[in-house]
């Protein structure tokens, strides 16, 4: 842990600081933090954070998200990115798309959107080929000939 050099006692590193939206707290523009970011109110503006984004039950944003790690258990109306991360807990609402690496999504949860997996922390995959389509799409497996 680094030292204060103005009053010599103890500091926190910047990406150990956790920044709090309370309740009842609105935020109108874009949110840059290092570190966390706690949204227990409304942040209408994108959120990008060093760390992560925890986006409590109450909590509403209406913009885009990008940080390492995403915990969402209010509503998001955006762009989820979450480089590391994304959690999506019971209680969430997602209208719109998803871009990580990992995905959780809880029972009950709520997304209108596209779910973007990639092993590529930018969000591009290297792998697809060129016009292909980035939705989920289900397929039935095929019989085998001359069985019903």
């Amino acid at each position: 842990m680094a030292r204060d050099s103005r009053h010599g006692g103890p500091t926190r590193e910047l990406s150990d600081v956790v920044s709090v939206v309370a309740p009842g707290m609105t935020i109108l523009g874009d949110v840059m933090c290092d570190g966390t970011v706690r949204v227990e109110g409304k942040i209408e503006g994108s959120i990008k954070a060093t760390k992560s984004v925890v986006v409590g039950k109450d909590g509403r944003i209406t913009g885009d998200i990008e940080t390492q790690d995403v915990v969402v258990a209010g509503t998001v109306v955006g762009t989820v990115s979450g480089a590391s991360r994304v959690e999506l807990q019971e209680t969430c609402r997602i209208e719109g798309d998803i871009r990580s690496r990992r995905v959780k999504l809880e029972e009950g949860g709520q997304i209108e959107g596209r779910l973007h997996m990639t092993a590529a922390a930018d969000g591009k995959s290297a792998a697809a080929p060129k016009g292909a389509s980035p939705s989920i799409q289900s397929q039935k497996p095929q019989r085998a000939a001359g069985r019903s």
